[in-house]
């Protein structure tokens, strides 16, 4: 008799398409892979590229000008003795003590070769719930390269589906050897890095001097119907960069010789002296926050959770 899976209740289950609320923008595709090898589990293996899940190619950036000629300034490698030095000619050296430091060549990084240069091998299959979400970094489109692999990369996908489980492996990119945390997405995996133990700090050092607090149920009975007055579906598209946008709106204007609109001052800081009533006028406030949470009509709407008395 077939034993029964257990089923997992993880935030990143895979999903065969994103809901339309959640759907990124639409983006050019990457034409340029981060890192192209073999996806590899056991003796099964197949041609793979890595590509950018995100992009920043939308923000606004700014250039260094000489404001007597408007010319970009030019960032020149520079030696404090003798001048500027050509980027062409710079070596690699890592400093052991102050001002002392071991040159390595390229060639001679280019002999430290690990079997993950090139290839992606699954090493593990774990719940996506045990990854604490400190660990979680980057995420990446693993594809298949060219079809002869084509079977191999469905098989492991379609396997990782009723499995319901994220493959662990590990890779050089970048010049440093990442753990990677693949998840089917769709017809294909995503790829997230994950942060090594020792790229992430320990919360107890930064919580446990955090002094015990008596709270009154009262309050928290509150601050809970708070929650789920503001309880809805998250949709990326109902939030916006309104920064970027205010950079956006500065640049046109002053492109057209108009005035820059000064941003409207902050608020005043609230009268409220007391934590209840700070609660209680919270619970009362009617508004555009209020709305804005709404789940739309095409939302799922989450079940009502009861309250623990």
């Amino acid at each position: 008799m077939a034993k029964a899976k257990k089923k997992s209740t993880h935030s990143r289950k895979p999903a065969a398409k994103a809901s339309n609320e959640n759907d990124p923008a639409p983006r050019k595709r990457p034409t340029r892979p981060v890192w192209q090898g073999n996806l590899r589990l056991s003796l099964v293996s197949c041609p793979v590229a890595l590509f950018n899940a995100t992009s920043r190619s939308s923000d606004v950036s700014f250039n260094l000008l000489n404001p007597e000629t408007n010319n970009r300034i030019r960032m020149v490698p520079t030696d404090p003795d003798t001048g500027p030095v050509e980027r062409s000619s710079l070596v690699k050296g890592y400093e052991i003590s102050k001002n002392h430091y071991v040159i390595v060549t390229n060639e001679e990084l280019d002999e430290v070769k690990l079997e993950t240069t090139h290839t992606l091998e699954i090493e593990r299959f774990v719940d996506a719930s045990t990854i604490d979400r400190l660990y979680w970094n980057d995420p990446y489109f693993l594809v298949p390269q060219g079809n002869d692999g084509l079977d191999a990369y469905a098989v492991i996908r379609e396997a990782m589906v009723q499995e319901d489980r994220i493959a662990l492996g590990r890779v050089v990119m970048h010049t440093r050897e990442r753990l990677m945390a693949i998840e089917p997405r769709g017809k294909g995996l995503l790829a997230y890095s994950l942060r090594m133990a020792n790229e992430v700090v320990n919360p107890a050092e930064m919580f446990d001097d955090i002094p015990n607090a008596k709270v009154d149920p009262r309050m928290i009975d509150i601050a809970q119907k708070i929650i789920e007055q503001q309880e809805g579906p998250f949709e990326p598209k109902t939030f916006k960069d309104r920064y970027e946008e205010a950079l956006r709106e500065l640049i046109r204007r002053k492109e057209k010789g108009e005035a820059p609109v000064a941003a409207e001052p902050a608020p005043p800081p609230s009268n409220v002296v007391s934590l209840m009533d700070a609660l209680q006028k919270s619970l009362q406030r009617k508004g555009a926050s209020s709305a804005a949470v709404k789940p739309s009509a095409k939302a799922h709407t989450p079940a009502k959770r009861k309250r623990a008395r």
